[in-house]
């Protein structure tokens, strides 16, 4: 009988590798991409002192956005972290894309956050 790996379990075997070399600063900090099904998540981590320093997602309190599993809804969760940051005057990035591919929904929500005036 073949057993079969899921692929969320070898995604997170390839964000282990990415995080090998991967290290947010308060001046740097690290923009981490989480996606599942129905919603997107982006967060600004300072891994040197071990915080969040802004998020944003599609179920956030102030409405949530509908379908979130979606290339547009992306886009917006995009340019939302990128004005967030821009007010805590963080405008450098490490982008992390956590294992997924850089397509589709995670590749919108870095452009549109590229777009919307963060450097990475």
């Amino acid at each position: 009988m073949i057993k079969k790996i899921s692929r969320n379990k070898l995604r997170q075997k390839r964000h282990l590798r990415i995080r090998k070399n991967l290290i947010g600063t308060a001046s740097r900090p690290r923009l981490s991409v989480f996606r599942s099904s129905k919603n997107i998540y982006a967060q600004l981590i300072d891994d040197v002192n071990g915080v969040t320093l802004t998020s944003a997602s599609t179920v956030e309190k102030d409405g949530k956005l509908p379908n979130g599993g979606s290339k547009e809804t992306a886009k917006v969760v995009g340019k939302l972290i990128a004005e967030k940051a821009l007010k805590l005057d963080i405008k450098n990035v490490i982008f992390d894309r956590s294992g997924y591919l850089y397509h589709g929904r995670v590749k919108e929500l870095a452009n549109a956050a590229r777009a919307a005036g963060l450097e990475f």
